[in-house]
């Protein structure tokens, strides 16, 4: 029988002389099923991303429904790794199961969608800062580089097309600043609000005082960024985004 360690813990029998080695070695172990485990990464990083890149704002009441058998045949795999990732995602806030009704993304009301502004608006500060001080000189100057948009004078097209391109490259943006913090704790933390964070820069970036003043804001951060002026980046990545919280509290009606 198992010995009983201190405490009552169980502690495995040292073998006797009769047990070859590989008795006590390789077939002993527990071991999950890697490759369902890895199906299961997979189908989470696939949905997440797909989620984070739907226009969950988009000024509707429709719920979105999740088809686990769907999206199973969408991905290619069986209905188990896609459960395990809803499952995920769900402790995440990003999905919610209704009993007898079946998965959903999550809608945050509106003051819900200003805790999680905020929220970002201090990790995201922080990240700026991280950035101006740990970013080599030739990833800042791919930066400069990568948005040439940006600048004085520049405002957001009125096209919806552009807008639409215009969006993608403002959230490219937010995300490289927390990639040249270099900081695995800050882009993890960032990352659970990414998707609600990216719904509402997508739906906001269009209106007026937003696309009047976004480029700018952009800009400044950038010539902040060049200068290694760790405090003045803070700053202005946090005034970007809480700018973005009064806008939401003072314009935004589609929200509950």
């Amino acid at each position: 029988m198992p010995a009983r360690g201190t405490g009552g813990t169980t502690i495995a029998s040292l073998p006797s002389s009769r047990e070859t080695p590989g008795r006590l070695g390789t077939s002993s172990l527990r071991l999950p099923v890697l490759v369902e485990a890895s199906l299961t990464s997979r189908a989470y990083d696939a949905l997440r991303e797909a989620i984070a890149e739907m226009p969950i704002y988009d000024g509707t009441d429709d719920d979105i429904r999740l088809d686990e058998r769907a999206l199973a045949g969408r991905l290619g795999i069986s209905r188990t790794p896609v459960r395990a990732a809803l499952q995920r995602l769900e402790t995440e806030g990003v999905v919610q199961t209704i009993p007898r009704r079946g998965i959903y993304v999550v809608r945050k009301t509106k003051a819900e969608i200003i805790e999680v502004i905020l929220a970002s608006a201090a990790l995201e500060s922080m990240a700026a800062r991280l950035a101006a001080e740990r970013a080599t000189d030739r990833e800042l100057a791919e930066v400069l580089e990568q948005f040439p948009t940006f600048g004085p004078g520049v405002s957001v097209p009125v096209r919806a097309d552009e807008i639409d391109d215009y969006s993608a490259i403002n959230l490219d943006f937010h995300q490289r600043i927390v990639e040249l913090a270099h900081s695995e704790l800050f882009s993890g933390q960032i990352s659970r609000l990414k998707i609600h964070m990216r719904a509402i820069r997508q739906r906001t970036i269009g209106d007026e005082d937003r696309r009047a003043h976004s480029p700018e804001d952009h800009a400044a951060i950038m010539a902040a960024l060049r200068d290694r002026d760790a405090d003045r980046a803070e700053e202005l990545v946090r005034r970007h985004a809480i700018s973005l919280a009064e806008h939401v509290r003072d314009n935004v009606s589609y929200l509950r």
